[in-house]
Parts: structure tokens; C-alpha cells; sequence
């Protein structure tokens, strides 16, 4: 029987993910007490149940379930269960806002406030995301990026990797994205804004990457951000991040930006071990 434990920050999207468990046919019970785990994993394994996909929802509005949870995961995986944690993660940021719109209060928030309640639960949690199968940033997924993510990892059993790279162009006129870990000026090549037939285009367009693809120092930038980041992933995934932004600017956002960031894409895709995903902030401004 499979067994999959979600969890993670309040907020983050648990009820979520438990619905999209069950359309792809888990049998979800949430917001179950850590003790009883086990006991309701023996019913379920007893014969003449059906139960080959159990989806058990375990947070931290069950008193005393966090400390107890990572004992009750090393006694499944010893009793023969296949057993894996989904851990569902988002920034402060993010959590706030879902908790501000729908007034909601932060089940460790007592009388302080959400932020402090975000911040007493990251610690108790620790130890758990630590043991995690598959960590999920919903900070920037739609529902549907969302879904597909659960789609990947527990109806087509495909590989999953920890760390997400989201690869982003961007007009520093525009400003740089508040959630970028890695930013790179393109502003040093030659700009086909100023040039009348490719003024009106895009990075999207094969005249402009033509264009821009040309000079030699594209192809000796894309080799080095290449190298670079094949030299930092694994380096960030042993140190546990589980989500990297690279974001790579040019003045408006259109034309070097957007190639450059589609040409880095096309390059790092083919790698099965990590998810790369493109977005062009402001091609469209």
C-alpha cells in the first residue's frame, strides 16, 4: 500500500493538494492525529480492503502531531509500508497575504500576530520537512502548475527533484523581481530596440533571437551562466533549497532578456534530475 503524509505550512495548500490526491484516486483522511497513524494504517492493510493509495492530511492543528510524526513515519517504513512526506511550502510573504484575504486566523498566532504564528510553525516543522519525499513551493504556482506538479509525481511516477529553477526575464525599468536569487544584466549587448524592423518585436521572435544570437559574446555568456549554474545547483540542492530564481534583465524587458532566458531554458531543460520553468515578466509591457 502507498502511502503518502501531507503536510506543511498552514496556508500553503494542503486541502489543495488532498482534493487533487483524491481526483488521480487516494483515499484522503485529513487532519488526522499523528497517533493514530499507524492503528488506522493496519485497518486499511487488513484483507479484503481495497486500499492501495492512502492519502493521510497531518498539520499542526493536531496537538502534540508534529512531535510524534516523524516517529510514526520511521514505524510505517519499518512495518513495509511504502511511505513518502509531501511537504508544502511558501514564503512569508505569501502566507500573509492568503491569511489576510481570507481572514483567517494562523492556528499558532494566539493573541500575537500572523507573522509570529508563520514563524512558531517553520520551527516546529524543521524536523519534518527535513524528512520530506518531495517539497512544493506554492508561492508562484497557479492551480493547474500546481496540479500538474501532483500529476508528475503521483499519477505519471515520474522523477522529482527538490529544487524548482524558475528562469526570468525582466525590464530593469520595470524593476528587479523581489523574489530573484540570482540576477544577470544582458544590458551590455547591442540593443534591437533601436533597430526600426526589430523595434516592435520580441525575444519571441526569430528575427530578434537571430539578431541578438549573433555576437560572440551571447554564446560566451551562455556558456558561462551555463557553467555556473551546472556548478551551483547541486551545491543548492545539498544545502536543501528548494527553490531558485534566476533572473536575467535587459532595459525594457522585450528583446535581450527574453532571449537570452529562452536560450538558458532550451539549455538547462534536458536535465531530468531538476524542474526548470520559463516565465517573461515583461515581454507584454
Amino acid at each position: 500500500m502507498r502511502i503518502v503524509i501531507i503536510t506543511g505550512m498552514s496556508g500553503s495548500g494542503k486541502r489543495t493538494g488532498m482534493k487533487m490526491l483524491e481526483d488521480i484516486g487516494f483515499y484522503c483522511i485529513d487532519n488526522l492525529p499523528a497517533g493514530l497513524v499507524e492503528r488506522f494504517v493496519d485497518l486499511l492493510a487488513q484483507p479484503g480492503n481495497e486500499y492501495s493509495k492512502v492519502a493521510l492530511g497531518i498539520d499542526i492543528r493536531t496537538a502534540g502531531s508534529m512531535k510524534n510524526l516523524a516517529q510514526v513515519i520511521k514505524g510505517l517504513k519499518s512495518g513495509g509500508h511504502e511511505t513518502e512526506v509531501l511537504f508544502l511550502e511558501a514564503s512569508d510573504k505569501t502566507l500573509i497575504r492568503r491569511y489576510k484575504e481570507t481572514r483567517r486566523l494562523h492556528p499558532l498566532a494566539g493573541d500575537g500576530t500572523i507573522e509570529e504564528g508563520i514563524r512558531k510553525e517553520r520551527a516546529e516543522l524543521a524536523p519534518i520537512r527535513k524528512q520530506a519525499t518531495y517539497i512544493i513551493d506554492t508561492s508562484n504556482l497557479l492551480t493547474r502548475e500546481f496540479k500538474a506538479e501532483i500529476d508528475s509525481i503521483f499519477r505519471k511516477n515520474e522523477k522529482y527533484s527538490n529544487l524548482n529553477v524558475s528562469i526570468v526575464s525582466f525590464g530593469f525599468k520595470y524593476g528587479i523581481p523581489s523574489d530573484a536569487d540570482l540576477v544577470f544584466d544582458v544590458r551590455f549587448l547591442p540593443n534591437p530596440f533601436y533597430i526600426d524592423e526589430l523595434k516592435t518585436k520580441t525575444g519571441l521572435d526569430e528575427e530578434v533571437r537571430d539578431y541578438v544570437c549573433r555576437f560572440k559574446e551571447t554564446g560566451e555568456f551562455l556558456d558561462k551562466l551555463t557553467d555556473m549554474l551546472d556548478f551551483l545547483i547541486p551545491n543548492y540542492v545539498k544545502e536543501g533549497k528548494y527553490n531558485l530564481v534566476v533572473a536575467i534583465g535587459c532595459t525594457g524587458g522585450k528583446h535581450r532578456s527574453v532571449t537570452l532566458a529562452t536560450a538558458l531554458y532550451e539549455r538547462m531543460k534536458t536535465r531530468t534530475d531538476i524542474g526548470f520553468k520559463l516565465t517573461h515578466r515583461d515581454v507584454n509591457n
